[in-house]
This record gives structure tokens, sequence and C-alpha cells, in this order.
């Protein structure tokens, strides 16, 4: 089992960055997969980007691919969203989620979530 917490949401302009972490307690970080998911009021909870459990591979959503960067450093049992070039419609909270060695997009698909930290983008 992995405990997830997120940290560095907050408020910033269009076109502004933010680095959002994501701190894993528990044994064994490098047996999972994480992943990063948005959920604005009202809406789903969407994919964003995975990263395998080396940190090998990364996968995006189109919406954010060339503008944020999914890392991880096992050493910290930590994994990373730096986000770039934000905008207004990436306002959303955002979570950090973990499962087992397959890698996936959908929300169903991870055991293990973060509370969720809040990015507020304005115009």
């Amino acid at each position: 089992q992995v405990q997830l917490v997120e940290s560095g949401g907050g408020l910033v302009q269009a076109g502004g960055s933010l680095r959002l972490s994501c701190a894993a307690s528990g044994r064994a970080f490098m047996s999972y997969v994480m992943a990063w998911f948005r959920q604005a009021p009202g809406t789903e909870r969407k994919f964003i980007a995975f990263i395998t459990m080396s940190g090998g591979r990364t996968y995006y959503a189109d919406s954010v691919k060339g503008r944020f960067t999914i890392s991880r450093d096992n050493a910290k049992n930590t994994v990373y969203l730096q986000m770039n070039s934000l905008e207004p419609e990436d306002t959303a909270t955002y979570y950090c989620a973990a499962r087992r060695v397959e890698v996936a997009t959908l929300a169903h698909q991870y055991d293990y979530w973060g509370q969720g930290t809040q990015v507020t983008v304005s115009s």
C-alpha cells in the first residue's frame, strides 16, 4: 500500500508555471506506475500523464503535451508535474495516483490517490 500527498498548487497568471509534487509513503515506490489527473468542478477526473516505474517512459494527454512534464525521483519517493505555459483551462484540482506495474490512462484503473491540490490560472 502507498499513501500519496500532493503539494505545489496555487494561483498563477496565464503563461506562468507551477511545479506540483507528490510524495509517496510506504514501501516499494518503484513498483508503482505514477500518474497525474485533474478535475474541474462538474466534470470527470481526466488523465494528464503517466510515468513508468523506472521513469523510462512517459505519456501525455494531447491537451498538455509540450507544456507539462512528468518526472519521478525514486530515491525520494516523489513524482513531479512541471506545468509551463499555463492557461485558464488548466484550472482544476490536480491528483496524483498510483497503480502497480501496468500503465493506464483511466481513473478507475488506479488504486491509490492523493487528496488533491488546487491549481487556479487567471487570465
